[in-house]
C-alpha cells in the first residue's frame, strides 16, 4: 500500500476516533435512545430490509434537523388502519449517485428505487403470529450504466448498491411469515429475498447502511439468488442463547417472471441450501449480540451455466452500549459464482447524535473467485465510510467515499477513489 494509502487510513481513524470520544462524552440515559437499526420486540429473523423490520425502523422516534407536520394526517390514517384490520403499509423512494477517479468508460452511475411494502397480521395471539407479507419494486437507472454495475467498470470485483439497476417492475416479496410456540419459532414460505436472511446483521442494507456488498451477505461470498425466489426459511430458539437457522431456496429465480418460479423449484430442482447456527447474549438482542457460522451449498444452474459451489461465512457483532457497535465477519467459498472466495470484513457503526445521525467505517480485503473471474487476480482491499443524517423525519441523506486498492480487473491501476450519495423518502 503506497504511502497516500496509508496517510488516508491514519487520517480516517483519527477522525473516527475523535467523533467516538465526543460521543461518549455526550452519552446520556442507555435507555432512552434506540440502537443502531431496530429495536427488539421478540426473536425475530432477517435484516434491516425484512419487511417487518423495515416497517419498525420507518416508523422509530427520530430529531431530525427540520421538523415538518404537514404529513401527520397521513400516518394518522395509516396508523388507524393498522389498528382496525392489522395492515402496515409504507412506500419509499430511494436515489443513488456513484463517481470514481477511474474507470474504464462511463465515470458515473444514477439510480432510483420506488418500493411499495407492507405487512398484514391476520394470525395473533400471545403464542403465535401470522402475516401475509409483499414488497413490489420499480428499479430504474438516470444513466446510461447503473449503480448496480459500476463496480465492474472502475476495475472492482465486487458490488456497489447492488438492488440500484434499470430492470424497471420486479417482485421482492410475497410470502407467509408465522410464528409459533411463544414465539421461539419462526417460519417464511413463498415468494422472498434470500440477502434478508442469510448472514444477516445490522448493517447490510444498501438502502440505508454500506454502498459496497463487501459490507453484506456473507463479505460477498456467498453466491445468494435473485429477488422473489420460492423459498422457505426456518429459525428456532433451542434455548435463551442458541438458534438454528435454515433454508432453501430455488436458485433460478427471475423477479421480472416470479411465477416461473413455481416451475423452475418442483421441475429444474436447482437450490440454495443454507443453515447457520448462532449464539446470542439473549434472544431480545439476538442481531445485536450475535455470533453465528452460517453454511451454505447451491447446486449447478444449467441454463446459466453457474457451477455447483458451498462455502461457510462467520458473523461477530457487538453493541457494549446504545451508540457504538463493532464487527468482524467473512467467509470463504469453493466454485458457486460468488464475488470473492475468501474474504474479511471489519468496522464499526456509531451512533453521533442520537435517533438521527448514524456514521459507518468498513474494511475489506478480498480474494476474488477463481470460478468467477478467472485464476491470477491479484487480492483487492476497500475501505468505505458513510454518514447518514436524517434531514426531517422521513428523509435520510447519506453521502459516501470508498477507497479500493488494488482492483483486481485493473491490473494497472494502483488505487480508485468512489464517491457517492444515497437519498431516501419514506412515507
Amino acid at each position: 500500500m503506497r504511502s497516500e494509502h496509508i496517510t488516508c487510513v491514519i487520517a480516517c481513524s483519527l477522525t473516527l476516533l475523535a467523533q467516538y470520544k465526543h460521543a461518549q462524552s455526550q452519552e446520556q440515559n442507555p435507555e432512552k435512545y434506540h440502537t443502531i437499526s431496530f429495536s427488539q420486540k421478540s426473536s425475530r429473523i432477517g435484516g434491516p430490509d425484512q419487511v417487518e423490520n423495515l416497517l419498525e425502523h420507518d416508523i422509530k422516534a427520530k430529531r431530525p434537523l427540520l421538523q415538518f407536520d404537514s404529513l401527520k394526517p397521513y400516518f394518522k390514517l395509516k396508523q388507524l388502519i393498522k389498528d382496525k384490520i392489522g395492515l402496515n403499509f409504507a412506500l419509499d423512494y430511494s436515489t443513488v449517485y456513484l463517481g470514481a477517479t477511474e474507470s474504464f468508460n462511463q465515470g458515473h452511475a444514477a439510480s432510483g428505487i420506488l418500493r411499495f411494502y407492507g405487512s398484514w397480521d391476520l394470525v395473533g395471539s400471545d403464542q403465535a403470529t401470522g402475516a401475509f407479507e409483499y414488497t413490489v419494486e420499480n428499479r430504474h437507472a438516470y444513466t446510461i450504466m447503473s449503480p448496480s454495475s459500476f463496480g465492474y467498470n472502475t476495475g472492482y470485483a465486487g458490488l456497489f448498491e447492488s438492488p440500484f439497476s434499470g430492470r424497471r417492475w420486479t417482485l421482492t416479496n410475497l410470502y407467509w411469515r408465522q410464528r409459533l410456540f411463544n414465539k421461539k419459532f419462526f417460519v417464511v414460505g413463498g415468494l422472498l429475498n434470500t440477502t434478508d436472511y442469510i448472514n444477516i446483521y445490522p448493517l447490510s442494507s444498501p438502502w440505508l447502511h454500506f454502498m459496497n456488498f463487501a459490507f453484506s451477505t456473507g463479505s460477498a461470498t456467498i453466491a445468494t439468488s435473485r429477488n422473489a425466489t420460492l423459498g422457505v426459511i426456518t429459525n428456532v430458539f433451542l434455548n435463551d442463547n442458541i438458534y438454528v437457522l435454515a433454508g432453501l431456496a430455488d436458485a433460478n429465480a427471475d423477479p421480472t417472471k416470479p411465477l416461473n418460479g413455481f416451475e423452475t423449484f418442483f421441475k429444474q430442482k436447482e437450490y440454495l441450501k443454507n443453515v447457520e447456527l448462532g449464539w446470542t447474549h439473549t434472544e431480545k438482542r439476538s442481531y445485536f449480540d450475535n455470533v453465528h457460522v452460517t453454511f451454505w451449498q447451491v447446486d449447478k444452474r444449467t441454463e446459466t451455466y453457474h457451477p455447483h459451489g458451498w462455502g461457510v461465512a462467520f458473523s461477530f457483532t457487538l453493541l457494549p452500549g446504545t451508540r457504538w457497535m463493532p464487527f468482524l465477519r467473512g467467509g470463504y467459498s469453493k466454485g458457486g459464482s460468488s464475488l470473492l472466495q475468501k474474504s474479511i470484513s471489519t468496522g464499526f457503526a456509531l451512533k453521533t447524535v442520537p435517533k438521527r445521525d448514524l456514521l459507518g467505517f468498513g474494511f475489506n480485503w478480498g480474494e476474488p473467485n477463481e470460478t468467477t473471474f478467472g485464476s491470477g487476480l491479484r487480492d483487492q482491499y476497500s475501505l468505505e465510510m458513510f454518514y447518514r443524517v436524517h434531514v426531517s423525519n422521513h428523509i435520510a441523506i447519506t453521502p459516501d467515499l470508498q477507497l479500493i486498492v488494488h482492483p483486481a480487473l485493473s491490473p494497472k491501476v494502483g488505487s480508485i477513489w468512489v464517491f457517492g450519495v444515497r437519498a431516501r423518502l419514506e412515507l
